[in-house]
C-alpha cells in the first residue's frame, strides 16, 4: 500500500508539473536545459523535457532544434516516452527527412516485432505519416504485416495508413486496394470502419469490393465509432444508388396519422402497418440498421442518417428522422445553425412533417442573426400547411418582430410576412394589414421593404387593391425614404389606367411636380415614368373617342390644350435642365416613344407578371445534407463548391448488379493478400495446430498431438458428460433391476417354503 501511494503521489506531481508547463506562456526550462534533460538517462527528466517540447510545438514555437535528441527516444523502453517521441516525429519528419531516416528502422522494427500491440500500431501510424519516397517500399512492407497482424488495433492502424501512402504515391493503388479488400472484410467493426474510410479516399468507385461484405458492414455500423459511421453512411448512399432500383412512392397515398414522438426512436406497430412501398430486402436491411443511429450524440451522424432516408428511403423513414433532427436545436449555437441549414433543406421537400414542431422555431432573444433568419424561414415554409391556430401564432410572432428596434430583424420579419401572404391567399388580407401599418413607421428602411412586399401582393390581384393604392398615395407626404416614395409612385402609375378620368394618377402627378427639383433621383425616375403613363392613357382615350365619334380635324388638335398635355410638357421641361444624365436620356426616350402610341402601349403598359418571393434557401435546394455548400450564403452557386460531388443517378431497373453477389456467407471474409483467409484467431490457432505433423509418440491420452482441434476437444467434453449421464442412468436402472430381482427371489423362496409345508401336512 505504501508503494502504491508513493507511485500515485509521484504521478500526481508529474501531472501538476506538466499542467503548469503547458499553461505557461514560456517553458520553465531554457533550451539548453531541455537538451540536457533529453540526453539524460532518467526517464523522469526525459519525459518532462518531452512534454515541454510538445507544448512548445503546439504553441507554434521553434522546436526543430531538438530533433536529434528526440529521435533517439524512439528506442526508449518507456511507452510514454515513445508515444511523445512518435508525436514529435510525425510533426517534424518532413522538415528533417534525412535525420528522420535514422529512427525509421527502429519504428519499422517496432511496428512488426514489439510485444505491445498499441506500440506496434503507433509505430506503424508514425512511420506511414513520414512523407519520404525513399522509405516507401519499406513502409508498404510494414503495412502488409499490419494487415495480417493478430491485433485489431494494428490492423486499424494499417487501414488508416493506406490513404497516406496513396496520397504520396498513387501508382501503388493496386497493391493498396488488395490490402483494403482484406481489411473491409475484417471481423472487427473498428477495423472495417477504418477500412471503409480509406476505401472512400483510395477507390470510391470500386463498389465490387463491397458486394461480398455489404450485409456484414451494415450490421456492424451500429458498433463503429462516429467517424467510421459517417464514412459508412456516405458509402451506403452511393452504393444504394448504384445497386438498387429507385423506390417509387405511390401516386396517391391514403391519409395517415402523424408519427408520435415515441416513433422517432423505435419501431412502432403502426409504422409497420402503413409501410406500403415494397423495398429490396438488402435496402430494407440498411434502412432498419441505421435507425439506432438517430440517437447518436454526434450531430453529423444524425444528419447523415437523415440524408440516407431522404435520398434512398421512403417518406415513412424520413418522418422517423424529423424528431432527432429537431432535437439538435438544443445544442450549442454553432450546432443549431448547421442543423437549421439541414432542417430548411428537408423542409423545402417535406414541409408538412415540421408543422407540429412550429414552437421549436420561435425566435429567442439570445439567437444570433443567422439562426434567427433560418428559424423565420422555416416558419414561412410551414405556414401554408399549418392549421389556423398555428398560422395565427406565426403571424403574431412576425408582427412582434416587425416592430422591433433591430432593423435587420424588422426587414426579415417583413419579408417573412410577404412570403406568408403569397403562399396562402386566405391570410393575405391580414398580412397586408400588418404591412400597411409599417408604412407609417419613421424608419425609412422598414417602410421601403414593406412597400416592396405590398407591391408584390398588389400585383397578384390589381383590381382588388385599388383602395390600397389610394391609401398609399395619401402617405406620400410622410414617406421620406427614396425607395419608399419610388415604390408608391410606381404603384400609382400601374393603376393609372383604371376608372378612366376618375383616376387619381393625374392629380398625384400634379402634386409631385410642385417639388420635383427636391425629389431624390429614384423618385424622379418614377415620376417621369408616371407622367409618361398618364399621358399615354390620355392619348389612348382621345384616340378611341375620335374613332367613335369621327370628329373633324379641328377637334384632333384638342389634346394640345388639355391639362394632362400641359403637365407632360412641364415635366419634360423640368427634366431637360436636371443634372442627371440618365434622367435626361430617359425623358428623350419616352418623348420619342410616345410619338407612336401603339408602340408605347406595348412597352409601357404591358402586363407585368406578379413577382414571387422565394425562400432564401431556394438556391440551396438539391444539395446533399451535411455538405459545406448548405452552410454558405447563396449555396455556392448552382453547382456547389469546388469539389462538391452530387449523388449518382439511380440505376435503371434490370441493370443493377446481380443480388447473388451479396449472398456471401454472413460474417464471411474475403481472402487475405497472398491467399490467406481472414479468419478469427481461434480458427487460426486450430489451423496452426492441425498443420503440425503428428508425432511418433502419443500423448497421455493415447492420441497424437495435432489430430484434434479446439472444436474436437469441446465435442469430447460434451460426449464425456453425456456418457457419464448415461452411465449413471444405466447404473440406477441396474440397481433397480437388482432390487426387483431380489424381491422376486424372496417371493419365490416364500412360495417354495409354502409348497413344502403343504406337502408335509399332506404327507
Amino acid at each position: 500500500m505504501s508503494s502504491f501511494l508513493g507511485s500515485a503521489r509521484a504521478l500526481t506531481l508529474d501531472v501538476a508539473q506538466a499542467t503548469r508547463n503547458v499553461g505557461s506562456s514560456s517553458p520553465s526550462l531554457s533550451p539548453r536545459d531541455i537538451e540536457r534533460n533529453l540526453e539524460s538517462g532518467s526517464d523522469k527528466d526525459v519525459l518532462g523535457a518531452l512534454r515541454l517540447v510538445i507544448s512548445m510545438m503546439y504553441r507554434g514555437q521553434e522546436t526543430l532544434g531538438f530533433f536529434k535528441s528526440v529521435a533517439k527516444q524512439v528506442a526508449a523502453t518507456n511507452t510514454e516516452i515513445k508515444k511523445l517521441a512518435y508525436i514529435y516525429l510525425t510533426h517534424h519528419a518532413e522538415e528533417e527527412s534525412d535525420q528522420a531516416l535514422i529512427s525509421v528502422n527502429i519504428m519499422l522494427k517496432s511496428s512488426q516485432s514489439d510485444s505491445n500491440p498499441q506500440m506496434r500500431a503507433l509505430a506503424l501510424k508514425t512511420v506511414s505519416g513520414i512523407r519520404a519516397e525513399s522509405i516507401n517500399p519499406y513502409v508498404l512492407v510494414a503495412v502488409k504485416h499490419g494487415v495480417a497482424d493478430m491485433s485489431p488495433y494494428v490492423r486499424k492502424a494499417a487501414a488508416l495508413s493506406i490513404p497516406k501512402r496513396y496520397r504520396l504515391d498513387p501508382s501503388q493503388s493496386p497493391e493498396l486496394i488488395g490490402y483494403l479488400t482484406t481489411l473491409i472484410g475484417d471481423k472487427q467493426y473498428f477495423v472495417a470502419g477504418a477500412a471503409v474510410s480509406a476505401f472512400l479516399e483510395v477507390c470510391p468507385d470500386r463498389i465490387d469490393l463491397i458486394h461480398p461484405h455489404y450485409r456484414s458492414l451494415v450490421r456492424k455500423i451500429v458498433d463503429m465509432d462516429e467517424w467510421s459511421q459517417l464514412a459508412m453512411l456516405r458509402l451506403m448512399v452511393y452504393y444504394a444508388r448504384k445497386c438498387f432500383p429507385r423506390v417509387k412512392e405511390p401516386a396517391a397515398t391514403s391519409p395517415h396519422r402523424d408519427t408520435n414522438a415515441d416513433d422517432f426512436y423505435a419501431d412502432s406497430p403502426h409504422a409497420k402497418k402503413t409501410q406500403q412501398v415494397p423495398l429490396n430486402s438488402d435496402l430494407l436491411l440498411l434502412l432498419n440498421s441505421i435507425k439506432p443511429l438517430l440517437q447518436s450524440r454526434n450531430s453529423g451522424v444524425v444528419v447523415s442518417v437523415t440524408r440516407c432516408y431522404l435520398e434512398i428511403g421512403t417518406l415513412e423513414y424520413v418522418k422517423l428522422a424529423i424528431g432527432p433532427l429537431i432535437a439538435l436545436l438544443r445544442g450549442a449555437q454553432d450546432i443549431q445553425q448547421l442543423a437549421l441549414y439541414n432542417i430548411v433543406s428537408v423542409c423545402l421537400k417535406r414541409p408538412k412533417d415540421f408543422v407540429k414542431y412550429a414552437t421549436h422555431f420561435l425566435v429567442r432573444a439570445t439567437d444570433p442573426a443567422p439562426v434567427r433568419e433560418l428559424k423565420l424561414e422555416v416558419l414561412t415554409l410551414i405556414f401554408p400547411h399549418s392549421p389556423l391556430h398555428i398560422k395565427s401564432l406565426i403571424l403574431k410572432e412576425l408582427e412582434h418582430f416587425s416592430q422591433s428596434s433591430n432593423k435587420a430583424l424588422v426587414l426579415e420579419a417583413v419579408r417573412a410576412i410577404g412570403r406568408c401572404a403569397q403562399s396562402d391567399a386566405k391570410t393575405a388580407p391580414r398580412c397586408l394589414k400588418l404591412l400597411l401599418s409599417q408604412t407609417t413607421s419613421l424608419d425609412g428602411t422598414s417602410t421601403a421593404e414593406s412597400l416592396t412586399v405590398i407591391r408584390h401582393l398588389i400585383q397578384q390581384d390589381p383590381e382588388g387593391h385599388v383602395g390600397t393604392v389610394v391609401r398609399l398615395a395619401k402617405n406620400l407626404d410622410s414617406a421620406s425614404d427614396p425607395q419608399a416614395r419610388a415604390s408608391i409612385i410606381w404603384l400609382v402609375g400601374e393603376f393609372s389606367g383604371l376608372n378612366g378620368e376618375d383616376n387619381i394618377a393625374p392629380d398625384v402627378l400634379r402634386i409631385l411636380l410642385k417639388d420635383f427639383v427636391n425629389e431624390p433621383e429614384a423618385a424622379k425616375r418614377q415620376i417621369l415614368l408616371l407622367g409618361a403613363k398618364v399621358y399615354l392613357h390620355f392619348l389612348n382615350r382621345k384616340s378611341d373617342i375620335a374613332k367613335a365619334e369621327e370628329t373633324d380635324e379641328n377637334s384632333q388638335q384638342e389634346p394640345d390644350a388639355h391639362p394632362i398635355t400641359r403637365l407632360w410638357d412641364y415635366l419634360l421641361l423640368l427634366v431637360r435642365y436636371d443634372t442627371s444624365y440618365e434622367l435626361r436620356d430617359r425623358a428623350r426616350m419616352y418623348k420619342a416613344l410616345l410619338e407612336v402610341p401603339q408602340l408605347a402601349t406595348l412597352i409601357l403598359l404591358a402586363p407585368k407578371p406578379a413577382p414571387q418571393a422565394p425562400s432564401p434557401s431556394e438556391s440551396r435546394k438539391g444539395f446533399l445534407l451535411g455538405s459545406s455548400t448548405l452552410a454558405l450564403a447563396g449555396g455556392g452557386g448552382i453547382h456547389g463548391l469546388r469539389g462538391y460531388e452530387a449523388l449518382p443517378d439511380w440505376v435503371e431497373p434490370g441493370r443493377e448488379p446481380d443480388p447473388r453477389l451479396r449472398d456471401h456467407a454472413d460474417g464471411g471474409t474475403s481472402p487475405r493478400h497472398g491467399e490467406q483467409s481472414a479468419v478469427p484467431a481461434g480458427h487460426m490457432l486450430d489451423q496452426a495446430v492441425t498443420s503440425r505433423p503428428p508425432p511418433n509418440k502419443p500423448n497421455g491420452l493415447g492420441e497424437a498431438v495435432g489430430t484434434k482441434t479446439l472444436d474436437d476437444w469441446l465435442a469430447e467434453e460434451e460426449s464425456e458428460e453425456t456418457e457419464e449421464e448415461t452411465e449413471e442412468e444405466t447404473e440406477e436402472e441396474e440397481t433397480e433391476e437388482e432390487e426387483e430381482d431380489e424381491e422376486e427371489d424372496d417371493d419365490d423362496e416364500q412360495s417354495d417354503e409354502d409348497g413344502e409345508g403343504d406337502r408335509l401336512v399332506k404327507g
